[in-house]
Order: structure tokens, then C-alpha cells, then sequence
């Protein structure tokens, strides 16, 4: 059967395609950008000598987004950093559906308020087509993670993909279903 319809994505068919074709002046609703996939990530150097750490990444990744994480390896050998071709350096889920909206509104919502001194998202995490990236510095703001079976504290990255053409319509998407930028003038300047 499949997950229910989350908050977020019902704000966004019944609030947010309709305000982004009067405002955008769309004339079809394919038009409207849509959000395809999040990606989250974490980097996991040092699990090429010590496995209990990737172990410890792949169960945090599962409690946060309710999906098996994806093992990723080193594509190439660098000597420098006593790194052999294949060996593991971290993990990363894809959520795409309600998965993904349910993810989404979490995040938004609970997770990225309880950081401390939190003053909103910077807006420079565009990448000129659409996408935005922001670091997170720990797990530990997820309210599902629990502090005493975290061993190693990492960092992450989540990154939204849409459908948008350029950076200030998907500054503008991202701000209606509530990311919290730090300046919303500075979104609409993007472009």
C-alpha cells in the first residue's frame, strides 16, 4: 500500500503549484517545478581502517530516512591518504515519493530548528540548475537518532533535486514548502 500522503506534499499540490502558476505566470501545470529525489550522504574516510564506523553511519542513514543505505568506494587509488580503489569511504541514500516528502518535511520542520543558534540556510547552495545542497555538521539533530548508540559524530549532506530551470525558481519552490533561508530577497536574486 505504500506510505500516506505527507503534510508537505499536500501544502504543495493544494497551496504551492497553484501560487507558483499565478505569480510565474505559467500557462501549464508541467511547468511548475516539482521536487524528483533527495539525496543524503555520509562521508566515511576513515572505515577503510576501522569497519564499526561505516556500520555506524549505514544504521544512522536507516533511522534517519527509512531506507537501506547504498555503500559507496573509492573510484580510484590515492596514496596520500593510504586509499585503495574499492574500498568504502561512506554511504548515501536516494529517496524519491512520499518517502522523499516525508523526509523533507521532517527536516524543514523539526530537524533543522533544533540546531543551535540556527538563522536559516544559506541561499548559496544552488548549483545553477535547480539542485540545493546544504551541510549538516552532526547527526544528532535528527530527533531519531539516540546520542548513546552514535559512536562516531559525522557530518552529511542532503541534496534536493528539482525540476526547475534555474536557481530562483527553485529558491522560490523551497521557500513556499518552508525551507528556512536566511533572506528571502536574496532568493529572488538568484538568477
Amino acid at each position: 500500500m505504500g506510505l500516506p500522503k505527507s503534510r508537505l506534499h499536500e501544502a504543495y499540490d493544494k497551496e504551492v503549484k497553484p501560487a507558483l502558476m499565478r505569480e510565474r505566470g505559467l500557462k501549464n501545470v508541467m511547468e511548475v517545478p516539482r521536487l524528483v529525489k533527495v539525496k543524503v550522504n555520509i562521508g566515511a574516510g576513515e572505515a577503510k581502517d576501522n569497519q564499526k564506523v561505516l556500520d555506524g553511519v549505514v544504521r544512522t542513514l536507516t533511522v534517519i530516512t527509512g531506507q537501506k543505505p547504498v555503500i559507496t568506494r573509492a573510484k580510484k587509488s590515492i596514496s596520500n591518504f593510504k586509499l585503495r580503489e574499492g574500498q568504502p569511504v561512506g554511504a548515501t541514500v536516494t529517496l524519491r515519493g512520499e518517502l522523499m516528502w516525508h523526509f523533507l518535511d521532517r527536516l524543514v520542520n523539526i530537524t533543522l530548528p533544533r540546531v543551535r543558534d540556527f538563522q536559516g540556510v544559506s541561499v548559496r547552495g544552488f548549483d545553477g540548475r535547480g539542485s540545493y545542497s546544504l551541510g549538516l555538521r552532526d547527526q544528532l539533530i535528527f530527533p531519531e537518532v539516540i546520542f548513546d548508540e552514535v559512536e562516531v559524530i559525522k557530518g552529511m549532506q542532503v541534496t534536493v533535486v528539482t525540476t526547475a530551470k534555474d536557481d530562483a525558481l527553485a529558491a522560490d519552490l523551497l521557500y513556499r514548502l518552508g525551507m528556512p533561508f536566511r533572506d528571502y530577497k536574496v532568493t529572488k536574486e538568484v538568477a
